[in-house]
């Protein structure tokens, strides 16, 4: 069975999305989606109508909002999070977004073909943030395998 490796990210706005200060973030979305599409090792990212998934609820609190995506493989996403034009707005991050307390962001395998929901990544993302790092779910601080994983359900 082959796997692809999928990602959550959430962050709690600092202003309505559609206020002034939120105007770089929400100008470069379609920039970075599409820089994100066109990517190596792309399959899927989670998007409402509007080709973002800024609406998508993921809590209750409607300041959260989440961008998930499947990969193919780890090298690929690290690539395109850390070594293209998506770093100048990671660096950017805390002009629009809250110091969050606790991880927000959380890898994990999929088999090839699944496309995670928001139940799904949300429960990834909790079990990261009760248990640390493990097959189930990890960071780019310390990555798991599909050895790993398989290894762990055998």
């Amino acid at each position: 069975m082959n796997f692809h490796l999928a990602q959550l990210n959430i962050g709690r706005i600092l202003a309505p999305l559609d206020s002034p200060a939120m105007a770089d973030f929400t100008g470069n979305l379609d920039r970075i989606n599409a820089l994100a599409e066109s990517s190596p090792g792309f399959i899927w990212r989670l998007k409402d109508d509007a080709n973002n998934a800024t609406s998508i609820p993921i809590y209750d609190d409607n300041r959260i909002i989440v961008n998930m995506s499947v990969w193919n493989s780890f090298d690929e996403l690290y690539a395109y999070v850390y070594k293209s034009m998506h770093t100048e707005f990671l660096k950017r991050r805390r002009e629009w977004f809250e110091k969050m307390g606790e991880l927000y962001h959380v890898l994990w395998h999929v088999p090839a073909g699944h496309l995670p929901d928001v139940a799904e990544a949300r429960e990834r993302l909790e079990h990261l943030r009760m248990h640390g790092e493990t097959p189930h779910a990890f960071s780019f601080k310390k990555t798991f395998s599909v050895e790993d994983l398989l290894g762990r359900m055998a």
